[in-house]
């Protein structure tokens, strides 16, 4: 696989279970090591850097299981992973005028979220690491249609303000709806 995400932009891995996308995202993000092959980030290869210098270089990464905390509250699930810089790009408040229904939900637990809300909290917790380079494993995945166009909404938002995204799924409208350009593995 050879692809580059450019600031605002929004690349898209498409392909059936098994192809790859999600062993491309996961080596991206150092849990597992390239045979051969290197992964160059601003000119510096990366590809043996542990998935917490990673993302300390700047990566979100939002796995395809979510992975957040069922036991603690939005707003926990949310500041445990805020960066704490003053004057940082994603703050609390920023996050929760991106995702209003969880502005809503703010004292519920994780397990009481339904998995669209879910799915918006595993989004907004890896912006809270201000990211520069977002990667999303599958955010659509099992979703109502109306919660997926929310997800849309969102990652068109992110375009905007010049967040770069790598995005891995499987549901070609999603694709076509908010990605720049398309990789089929």
């Amino acid at each position: 696989v050879s692809l580059a995400v450019k600031e605002g932009e929004v690349v898209c891995l498409l392909g059936r279970n098994g192809a790859g996308k999600t062993t491309t995202i996961l080596t991206i993000m150092g849990y597992l090591k390239p045979r051969p092959g290197r992964i160059l980030y601003r000119g510096r290869d990366i590809a043996a850097l542990p998935p917490y210098a990673v993302a300390r270089l700047g990566f979100g990464f939002v796995p395809q299981e979510r992975g957040i905390f069922p036991s603690l509250t939005v707003r926990e699930n949310l500041t445990v992973f805020a960066r704490g810089t003053a004057g940082g790009r994603w703050t609390l408040e920023r996050i929760l005028e991106l995702f209003p229904s969880l502005r809503a939900r703010e004292r519920n637990l994780g397990f009481q979220l339904s998995g669209g809300e879910q799915q918006m909290l595993a989004i907004a917790r890896a912006l809270m690491l201000t990211p520069s380079l977002l990667l999303l494993d599958e955010p659509s995945e099992g979703l109502a249609p109306m919660i997926v166009q929310d997800i849309i909404e969102v990652l068109r938002n992110l375009k905007r303000e010049g967040l770069a995204v790598l995005l891995v799924e499987q549901n070609l409208r999603t694709a076509l709806a908010v990605a720049d350009r398309h990789h089929v593995m």
